[in-house]
């Protein structure tokens, strides 16, 4: 009797900081860094969930854009921040996934992070130039074979998401294409319209505009859901490739050691503001959909996207720092 009133008064005394933190934080304004430079998507995004995420919160989010080093200077920021809640990190799938996969960080994309959510994603397409006499992917497959080496396709640099997924695609196929690395996405587009390079496989929010144009074609998206943007272009996985679901993904992680009555209290907060009708408005401008899931549901997803890219990279025999 007395040996179970001791363990029930230790567990109280344990359990009495954690519920006093838990309801004193956030006693201050919250930082949020976004490895990418004012104006873009990204930073968008950030700034839509905060604005939301800070009323429920009671506190303000203050977004600190730190680009520089493909997102390598953000994460470093954000690794080396107390674990106190106040410093939190919109990573994506280039910090957080491609980057890590493809070359030597200075930090470690699992090990110094504690995942909150996922925000976002949005599929890549597979785009071709509307001069190409083919109507779907297997066309494209077939029109690919017959000209070895006159089909050429462009990213938005090397080793960016757009750069593995038609290496993967490649892979799964046995086509080839010759890869033309760009300084981003804009002119990567560009010379697709222009017919310097024939398809690629840009985000949604890039490729739409020239899609409905019909300056573009498209052929399929990634994800397992066709998107609400394109209701009659395929997945992927429905024209026979299983499992390729490689997602433009954006995510809220903080250091390593986060306390887990925090995490929890920020991963309630942003699914409350992910379920938001008007949130998901918003965020179709970058055709982005809400993504929510539990801290323990993003760590995972984040340590199987990085899984998948690097045996890609290790596959296709891509890695930049060398």
């Amino acid at each position: 009797m007395l040996r179970r009133h001791l363990l029930q008064a230790a567990s109280a005394a344990i359990a009495l900081p954690q519920l006093a933190r838990a309801q004193a934080w956030p006693a201050k304004a919250i930082r949020y860094i976004v490895p990418v430079a004012a104006g873009g998507g990204s930073d968008m995004i950030a700034r839509v969930v905060t604005e939301r995420w800070g009323r429920l919160l009671g506190q303000s989010f203050v977004v600190d854009n730190q680009g520089g080093g493909g997102g390598v200077v953000a994460c470093q920021t954000a690794a080396r921040a107390a674990p106190d809640g106040y410093t939190l990190l919109q990573g994506y799938v280039a910090t957080h996934g491609t980057t890590p996969a493809t070359r030597k960080v200075a930090y470690d994309a699992i090990k110094d992070f504690t995942p909150i959510g996922m925000i976002g994603a949005t599929p890549n397409v597979l785009a071709i130039n509307a001069s190409l006499p083919v109507k779907d992917i297997k066309e494209f497959i077939d029109y690919v074979k017959r000209s070895p080496g006159k089909v050429n396709y462009g990213s938005a640099g090397p080793g960016s998401l757009t750069h593995l997924t038609m290496e993967l695609f490649k892979q799964e196929t046995g086509i080839f294409m010759l890869h033309i690395p760009y300084r981003g996405i804009a002119p990567a587009i560009n010379d697709v319209l222009g017919g310097q390079t024939q398809a690629m496989f840009p985000g949604l929010a890039a490729a739409l505009p020239h899609l409905r144009s019909g300056r573009m074609r498209a052929l399929a998206v990634t994800g397992k859901q066709r998107s609400p943007q394109l209701k009659d272009v395929p997945t992927m996985d429905e024209v026979g490739f299983k499992g390729f679901d490689a997602m433009q993904w954006y995510g809220s992680v903080g250091p390593a050691g986060l306390p887990a009555d925090i995490v929890r209290r920020l991963n309630e907060t942003q699914v409350a503001v992910l379920k938001v009708p008007d949130l998901a408005e918003k965020l179709a401008g970058e055709a982005v959909e809400p993504w929510p899931m539990t801290p323990e549901q993003f760590g995972q997803y984040i340590r199987a996207d990085i899984e998948r890219w690097t045996a890609l990279a290790k596959a296709r025999k891509i890695q930049l720092d060398e």
